[in-house]
């Protein structure tokens, strides 16, 4: 499969460390969150760039408690052999109300090494 050709897949298709992720995220559980990614993994959300463990989980820990939102996982697509994206939609007290997000995941070794989460 190359990068540049995107196959929809099944939301149950999606690698466990993916679906740990998006759940641990989901229900505001960053000690379980952050166990899916490596230990030099990088986050960018929001404009921002978050890199290493301990980043990563402050950033969860603040977007955990920031807004309250409903998330219904929508779309599945892979990419390539080690990179996915997962489309959510959330609605919920943030600005706008409502918004599909896409997060594009790159794994190594079984875990999230780089997550990009835009619109």
């Amino acid at each position: 499969m190359h990068d540049n050709q995107p196959r929809t897949i099944a939301l149950d298709d999606l690698p466990e460390v993916i679906t740990r992720y998006l759940t641990a995220h989901r229900d505001h559980d960053t000690a379980t969150a952050v166990t899916a990614f490596t230990g030099d993994a990088t986050v960018v959300d929001d404009g921002h760039t978050y890199e290493g463990t301990a980043a990563i989980e402050g950033w969860l820990g603040r977007a955990a408690t920031e807004f309250t939102f409903t998330v219904e996982l929508t779309d599945a697509r892979q990419t390539g052999a080690d990179h996915f994206i997962a489309t959510q939609h959330l609605e919920g007290d943030f600005p706008g109300g409502t918004v599909d997000l896409q997060y594009r995941f790159t794994l190594r070794e079984g875990l999230v090494e780089r997550l990009v989460i835009e619109p």
